[in-house]
Formats: C-alpha cells, structure tokens, sequence
C-alpha cells in the first residue's frame, strides 16, 4: 500500500493489440506516475475467453488535474476500446455497512482490524437481525440497528435493511455470517457491493450442521470461501478462498474452531482486494490482482 494518494484505473475490454500501449500513453501524455500496474488477458474457452484485465496505480499528485477530470479525459479512449472501466481515489474511505446475525467471531475480527486502522475504512453502522450484539457494537461508538426478520414479512425487514444502507450512504455491505438469504432484488440493485463468507463445504454440506456432516464423512480439508452476493445461494463471482488439513484426531468442536478461524482471515482479505479495487469480474469470472 503507497503512502501517496493515488487513483486507481481497473478496466476490462475485449482483447487486442495495443491496450497496454495507448492506455499508459494517455497518462503519459499528462505527466502520470505509475506506481503500479497488472495485466491479465483470459484464454480458454469460458464466457470471459478473449477478454483483457487491467489494473493501474496512478500518483494523483502527479497529474495536472483532479479526479472527475481524469475521469472525463479517459472516457473517450475508454470507449474506443469497449471498456467496462472505474477510477477510485485511495483519499476517500470507504463506508462499509456490517450485516450479522448471531455468530460472532467475523464481526469481532472486522472491528478489531478496523479499529486498529488495518482496515482503513468507515463503519457507518451495524445491523443484525437480533440484539445479541449491540453493546459490543456500540461500545465501539457504531450505531446498532436491529431489523428482525418475520418468516410472515421477510420483504419488509430487508427494505429496511436496503433503507438504512442507502442512508448512510453505504459503499459496501459485508454479511458477516448473516443467516438470512437476501431477495434477488436487492441483490441486482447492490450487485458488486455485498460480500458473503462461507465454509468451502459447499454446496456438499448444506444445512444447519455442516461440521456434522464433515466429521461423518471423514474430511481432511477445511476451507472458507469469500464472495460477491447474487440472486443465486452461494454462487456469487470468488474473491479469495483458502483451506487448512485437517486428520481423524480432530472433533466437531476443532473444526469448528478452525473453521471461525479461516472464515475470520478469508474474509478480511477478500474485503481488503474489494476495497484496494483488485478483484475485476465479468460474467462471474473474477481475476484477482493480489
């Protein structure tokens, strides 16, 4: 991470000669120092095939102009090539929105990151589907919101949710082990900005219990898995998964705890390439520039 404020372009296109060469060269033209670039152009034969990633880190003091700016200038040469394009500023914070439901050890991490500046983003609030965590919460200075859900009126518990992430103005939203299945709405409306963490068991254990079903079947590897949320239950683009070997001497309880564990680090990371602008998805093909 550069101490410097600095923009960063990400940007994909359809593949062809050139990119690299007319993309810095607009940079160049103005006077920019890159600090840091990636590129990735994705062979195969998937729905991304034939598609160029880019990702660029551009000193912002080195330009002759600010933000919008650039944004402007770029827009013509972006179109040129078919770009799907953004540009961010490092100088503005994120404002990260937590959603947890009544396990506790991804929102303890979060806050524990967040208030040692590991994670250098605004918590604007915290909302839970019960109370179990409100004074931890708010004894970190966070407003709490309760938004219960009622198996007889599900939608208006999430328009609540959907109300108050709005009105904070809400750049991301982290389900931080929230054990509710957000409609196929407000998934399409926030597509991009919600990340879920889950146990990498599945879909092969579904369920309540999926430790349970692990430990009868005599697994060797724990894992966890972070991701975007879409319409369809745990198959949103991956931004960052990682596993731990496990052997028969392991009970229930040991995975579990190992499983909090992985969760804990998965997320943090796969939020921390969210918010640095490193993972690019197109048709739920993610590249990762770590």
């Amino acid at each position: 991470m550069h101490t410097r404020r600095y923009y960063t372009l990400t940007a994909s296109c359809p593949d062809q000669t050139g990119i690299i060469a007319r993309v810095a060269g607009f940079i160049a033209q103005y006077g920019g120092w890159i600090l840091e670039s990636r590129f990735h152009a994705e062979d195969g034969n998937g729905e991304a095939a034939g598609r160029y990633f880019m990702r660029m880190e551009v000193r912002a003091d080195s330009l002759p102009f600010h933000l919008v700016e650039l944004r402007e200038r770029f827009g013509p040469l972006a179109e040129s090539l078919s770009m799907t394009w953004r540009i961010t500023d490092s100088a503005v914070r994120r404002r990260v929105v937590i959603v947890v439901s009544k396990q506790e050890h991804c929102l303890y991490d979060l806050l524990s990151r967040w208030q040692s500046k590991e994670l250098d983003i605004e918590i604007p609030c915290v909302i839970s589907n019960h109370e179990t965590f409100r004074a931890f919460v708010e004894w970190h200075g966070i407003p709490f919101h309760h938004v219960p859900v009622s198996p007889s009126d599900k939608a208006a518990a999430y328009a609540e949710i959907r109300r108050i992430y709005e009105e904070v103005r809400g750049d991301t939203m982290v389900l931080a082990r929230y054990m509710q299945i957000l409609p196929a709405e407000m998934c399409e409306r926030f597509a991009g900005q919600m990340i879920n963490i889950h146990h990498s068991f599945l879909p092969s254990f579904i369920g309540a219990r999926p430790y349970h079903q692990a430990y009868e079947r005599g697994v060797k590897l724990i894992g966890a898995t972070c991701h975007y949320v879409t319409a369809d239950l745990d198959q949103g683009p991956i931004i960052e998964q990682d596993v731990i070997r496990i052997d028969h001497s392991d009970s229930v309880d040991d995975m579990m705890r190992y499983g909090k564990d992985i969760e804990k680090a998965v997320l943090a990371r796969g939020l921390r390439y969210h918010l640095e602008d490193r993972v690019l998805v197109h048709a739920n093909k993610t590249v990762v520039f770590r």
